[in-house]
This record gives C-alpha cells, sequence and structure tokens, in this order.
C-alpha cells in the first residue's frame, strides 16, 4: 500500500509561516485604518469606506493577470513582486500627508495584492487533491492566528504610540515576509511547466468557456454573494463599534475594543480551521461544508445587528469566524477542482476577482447604508449571506450526481 500523502513538509510549514506573518501585518492596519482616517484626515464613512473599496477595485482588476503570470513565470518571482509592494504600501501609509496619497497606498497594496493567491496557487501544486481542502484549511487557520494577534498588536500600538506606528510595523512584518520566501522556499512549476502553461490551447479562460462551466459558477456565485456580506461587515466594522458597542468612549479605547473584538474572530477562525474542519472532512464533502459555513456566518451578522454591547458583539464575531472557517477553504478548493490543472493559478485569481468584486460593491455602498442607520449593513449583510445557501445547495445536488472526484465535482476541461 503506498503510504497516505502527509498535508505538512518544509514547503507547506514556510507557506504557513509566510501567510501568518504577512496576516499579522495585515490585521494590524484593517481595524485601525478607518479610525486613522477618521480622526487623522478628518474623512467622512462614506469616503473612508471608499478606502476599502479602491483596494479592492484595484485585487478586482490585478487578480486574474497575477494569478495566472503565476501559472506562465512561476510562484515566487509574482510572490516576491506583490509582497514587495504591500511593504511599499503600509510604509506610504504611515507617512501620508494627504488623502490622495492614502487612495494611491490602497491601491497599489490591492495592484500588488495577489501573494495571498498565489500562496494558495503554491499550496495547490504541492498537495494531493483529496488533501487540498485540509490544507487551504491549514492556510486559512494561519490568517487566523495572524488575526488572533494582529489586532490586539494594532489597537495597542495605535492607543499607546499614535495611529501612524501599526502601519510602520506591518511595513516591517511585511519585509519578513519577503525574506522568507526569498531564502526558504523552491519554486513548485518547472520551466516545462511554465513553457506548457503559457503554449496550452487551455490556458486561456475565456469568458465563454467560464459561463459555459457549470459548478464553476455555482462556486463564484456563492463566493460573490457571502464577500458581499462580508464586504458591508468590514466597510462599517469599526464605525458601528465607535456608534453602538463602545458608544462615548475615546480613540484609544474604541482602537483597543476593536482590535480586541477582531482578535476573537482570529480565535475562532484558527480553532474552527484546527479542529472543526477536519472533522467535518471526514463527514461531509465541500459542498456541504459550504452550506454550513453560509449560514453560521448569516447568523453571526443578524445577532451583530441586534447587539449593543461588546459582550453579544463578542458572541456575533464567534459565529462568523465559525463560517469563514469552513465556507472559505471549501470553495478555495471546490474553485481548483472544476478546471484542468494548468490553470489553477488562473482561476483562484479569478476567484479572488470575484471575491473582491463583492466587496468593491459593499463597500461603495455600506458607508451611505450606516449614514442611514449604523445596524443597516449587518441586517443586510445577514440576509444575503442567507441567500448564499442557495447556490451552495445547488453545488451539493451537483455533486450528488458528479461524484466521480472527492468532493463531487467533475473537472470542467472543454
Amino acid at each position: 500500500m503506498q503510504p497516505e500523502p502527509r498535508v505538512f513538509d518544509r514547503r507547506m510549514l514556510t507557506i504557513l509561516l509566510i501567510v501568518f506573518v504577512q496576516m499579522i501585518g495585515t490585521a494590524m492596519v484593517n481595524p485601525i485604518l478607518p479610525l486613522y482616517a477618521q480622526s487623522e484626515f478628518a474623512m467622512s464613512p462614506e469616503l473612508i469606506t471608499l478606502l476599502l473599496t479602491a483596494f479592492f477595485g484595484a485585487q478586482f482588476i490585478a487578480g486574474p493577470t497575477i494569478g495566472r503570470m503565476s501559472d506562465r513565470r512561476g510562484r515566487l518571482p509574482v510572490l516576491l513582486i506583490s509582497q514587495v509592494g504591500t511593504v511599499i504600501a503600509f510604509v506610504m501609509i504611515g507617512f501620508a500627508e494627504s488623502v490622495p496619497i492614502l487612495f494611491f497606498a490602497r491601491v497599489l497594496d490591492g495592484i500588488t495584492g495577489g501573494n495571498i493567491v498565489v500562496a494558495q496557487a503554491y499550496v495547490t501544486d504541492i498537495m494531493p487533491e483529496n488533501k487540498r481542502t485540509q490544507a487551504l484549511g491549514y492556510v486559512m487557520a494561519a490568517f487566523g492566528l495572524g488575526f488572533i494577534v494582529g489586532p490586539a498588536v494594532g489597537g495597542v500600538l495605535a492607543s499607546g504610540l499614535g495611529p501612524q506606528m501599526p502601519f510602520l510595523i506591518a511595513a516591517a512584518a511585511a519585509l519578513i515576509t519577503v525574506l522568507l520566501t526569498w531564502f526558504t522556499l523552491e519554486e513548485t512549476l518547472s520551466d516545462a511547466d511554465q513553457a506548457r502553461n503559457r503554449d496550452s490551447k487551455r490556458a486561456n479562460m475565456r469568458l465563454t468557456t467560464m459561463l459555459g462551466n457549470v459548478p464553476l459558477l455555482a462556486v463564484m456565485g456563492v463566493s460573490f454573494v457571502s464577500r458581499f456580506g462580508f464586504g458591508l461587515l468590514i466597510g462599517t466594522f469599526a464605525l458601528f463599534a465607535e456608534a453602538v458597542l463602545f458608544s462615548g468612549e475615546d480613540f484609544a479605547a474604541v482602537s483597543l475594543g476593536v482590535g480586541l473584538l477582531l482578535m476573537v474572530v482570529g480565535v475562532g477562525q484558527f480553532f474552527t480551521q484546527i479542529v472543526i474542519l477536519p472533522a467535518m472532512l471526514r463527514r461531509f464533502g465541500d459542498p456541504a461544508i459550504v452550506i454550513m459555513g453560509a449560514a453560521a456566518r448569516a447568523f453571526g451578522m443578524f445577532t451583530l445587528a441586534v447587539a449593543t454591547e461588546p459582550l453579544l458583539g463578542s458572541v456575533s464575531m464567534i459565529a462568523f469566524a465559525v463560517g469563514s472557517g469552513l465556507l472559505l477553504p471549501a470553495l478555495q478548493s471546490l474553485v481548483t477542482k472544476t478546471v484542468a490543472p494548468e490553470l489553477r493559478g488562473g482561476i483562484l485569481g479569478a476567484h479572488q476577482s470575484v471575491m473582491s468584486l463583492g466587496v468593491i460593491i459593499a463597500t461603495a455602498v455600506s458607508g451611505g447604508l450606516f449614514a442611514v442607520d449604523p445596524t443597516l449593513p449587518n441586517w443586510l449583510g445577514g440576509a444575503l449571506l442567507s441567500l448564499a445557501i442557495l447556490p451552495a445547495a445547488f453545488l451539493w445536488a451537483w455533486s450528488r450526481k458528479n461524484s466521480a472526484m472527492d468532493g463531487g465535482l467533475a473537472v470542467a476541461t472543454k
């Protein structure tokens, strides 16, 4: 008998460390940026949420290109370039003296923000198909662990050393990932692989081909709707916390409170992907896990909509974290199973763009919704995440009829 393939090897452990360090930096920045923009630049809620829109808009445009470039030119060069872009963007935010510089930095970070997509493609390269969801779950666990450390550190730094400090420390963390990548990883695609991906007749993902790929469209539909709900949450969470959960508190207290609440998300997501997800994978396929994840996320947003104090806010964050821990790795694994192997990087980039599009639209409207009623983005997000169960149910039904693959989906290669 052949030995069971291992989820962990040296390369996988290095990728997890890179993602963890990267997410510490990102998690320090995200909860502080809205408060930083409001306090230092007197930006309105509508303009603040457009900072997020600018990032995801740039990521939407660049995502497929970054993914396909990694298929054709190798994972490592693209990973390094995107990480350097993140370093420069964080430094620019920390030293920004005007609103246009803030927006430029966010666009730059979005354009070069394919490092996580390429890291996921790297994992799919080195993992056998029957271990892919679990391996991507560990990548998301590294995300979660970064969010355990990052928000709390960012809140402490902002409250104790000023709002600029989290961005400069985040730049240093991103620089560490550049060094880790350069010195510890080797390329997973040989020169022959890259040449084949460039020359393959199937290497270009035509829109008509994607539209004819029914399971791919279902995965993309779930991803878009779920990320739209997520965009409503992240677009207004810090503002909601200041207005409702920590009403009347000063900047330092709100920053710390927001950081700690997001740390709860990190703890919940990490626990889900280390303990709950592997247990679920032994009993259920990816489509069923997607349904459960969407339902848990919806419950979390509905709970946040009625929360008026931090304790109930923590409950909502735990539910949202469990949902994210189940939903995201299963979706990422499913999307790679709907296309040929030479398209993995490209389809992950396209998947990232679809998710970014959901966040773009959501963050663009979230400020206006918040201005009408601080709870409105949370109610709408819960409703939309509930709707995401419908295409997920279609995937489950499809998998029952097409059981040729682990996880239930047949690869569409024509």
